[in-house]
């Protein structure tokens, strides 16, 4: 597995467990009758402070991924030969994780689909509306399609990876 699909696995693993928390708190704090569903304030502040929360989280695990990438590539090559000095182990930390033109267009190719289901939910959460549901539902609507639309991106990278981004 090469060191771009790992990467969008552990994106993707923080962005679920983001997403989980986010509707674990939220909607229990509405199932048990502390917040009313039209709570816009809250609902707002809610989404705020999540959003924070995952950008904060993912910076803190894509450094520890990082870091323990580098120090299994370290080890490796160590093991191999014993005789490889810091230059060697550091051109190859730095060849595992060069981005060359397929990294860019699967980039460009996956964002599509994102953007398409973000589009679609800014849709939904319209149509929503028009049906007479609440702000507070719209809210939620594009919050999660978008936070969705993040892990269709990287789901869609990965599948681009692994099928080539001729055949898919």
């Amino acid at each position: 597995m090469s060191y771009h699909e790992r990467r969008i696995i552990v994106s993707l693993i923080t962005g679920v467990a983001i997403i989980a928390a986010y509707c674990i708190y939220a909607f229990g704090r509405y199932q048990s009758g502390a917040v009313a569903a039209d709570d816009l304030e809250f609902w707002a502040r809610t989404m705020l402070i999540f959003i924070g929360i995952g950008v904060v989280v993912t910076i803190v695990i894509q450094i520890i991924f990082h870091i323990l990438l580098a120090i299994g590539i370290a080890a490796t090559k160590k093991i191999r030969d014993e005789q490889t000095d810091d230059k060697e182990i550091e051109k190859s930390i730095n060849a595992e994780m060069v981005e060359d033109e397929m990294d860019k267009l699967i980039e460009l190719k996956s964002m599509r689909f994102g953007f398409f289901f973000a589009g679609f939910g800014f849709i939904a959460g319209l149509v929503a509306l028009v049906l007479g549901a609440s702000a507070a539902l719209m809210l939620n609507i594009l919050f999660l399609t978008f936070s969705v639309a993040s892990l269709l991106e990287g789901i869609v990278q990965i599948i681009y990876y692994r099928g080539g981004v001729a055949n898919v």
